[in-house]
């Protein structure tokens, strides 16, 4: 049997991607969705989703790009020491990744900063489903291994499985996309220790997840092919429909056109019959969560 989680992340960024997803739910596939508790539309996305039974939304646990909720020393690893004025997490993926690998971010700063983000979407009334990370962050031991601590402390029972499968070939016409291959096929190498420090928590996590590579240049032939040769198991497809208007403007982020060109797809007639014609059920975490 095929089941298919489609997750949209990035909910609570702005008003247009909140108004985005909620069309691709409605109108779409979208089964589930990842809440940014430091997003500036974080409020309204608690509005959208308490409405929305059928959504199951997770924590989006942010370390790079924002602001942390704890604040002080308690995050200090995990800041930029040149940002003035208030606290940020560094910008981008680069150097946290090179850190993380280092060795150099303390467990309990993340620990602490994932327990009160998810937290904060508990006590704003949202059952939280499961996590994953902004610019899937948790791929790294030094971090997934606390967030699963702070997931089991917070009652959290699944988390994203941030480990992608894909041949050279699929991505052999798209040399932009060659850098961002070779990076998450050198990750792979630690989906063992994910996969058993999870079961190790008690944790349920998908058998792995698509369109990492994807992000930014997902199209209806990629789609197609996912869909095509989705393997037996649980998998999960990773989305980020928007409108890119002025809000997003003013946030930091590579994905502006290509959230429209998702919603686009994930509200099409041609997605939900490529679906049904390839016998794939489409789940939400929750239902993951409650069957294991």
């Amino acid at each position: 049997m095929r089941r298919l989680i489609i997750n949209a992340d990035d909910f609570g960024l702005t008003a247009g991607v909140n108004r985005a997803i909620v069309e691709a739910h409605e109108r779409g596939v979208v089964s589930s969705a990842t809440l940014m508790a430091n997003g500036q539309a974080f409020d309204e996305a608690v509005k959208l989703a308490g409405s929305r039974p059928r959504l199951g939304v997770g924590c989006h646990i942010v370390l790079v790009d924002g602001t942390p909720l704890v604040r002080d020393a308690a995050t200090r690893t995990l800041l930029d020491g040149g940002s003035a004025g208030a606290p940020r997490f560094r910008e981008g993926i680069a150097r946290f990744a090179a850190l993380a690998l280092l060795g150099r971010l303390a467990p309990d700063e993340i620990e602490a900063e994932a327990t009160a983000q998810i937290r904060k979407l508990q006590s704003a009334g949202i059952a939280v489903t499961h996590l994953d990370s902004h610019k899937h962050t948790h791929m790294f031991p030094q971090v997934f291994r606390p967030l699963l601590r702070a997931a089991k402390a917070c009652g959290v029972t699944a988390i994203r499985n941030p480990f992608e499968r894909i041949r050279a070939a699929e991505v052999a016409s798209r040399p932009a996309l060659w850098q961002r291959w070779a990076e998450v096929r050198l990750l792979r190498g630690l989906v063992k220790q994910f996969r058993e420090a999870v079961g190790q928590a008690g944790l349920t996590t998908p058998d792995g997840t698509l369109a990492i590579v994807a992000t930014g240049a997902l199209d209806e032939g990629w789609l197609r092919r996912i869909v095509e040769q989705l393997p037996d198991g649980v998998w999960e497809l990773v989305c980020h429909p928007g409108y890119n208007d002025a809000e997003l403007q003013t946030v930091r982020t590579r994905l502006r056109k290509s959230r429209e060109q998702e919603l686009r797809i994930l509200t099409s007639q041609s997605t939900r019959d490529l679906l049904e014609t390839n016998g794939v059920k489409v789940i939400s975490y929750g239902e993951l969560a409650m069957n294991g």
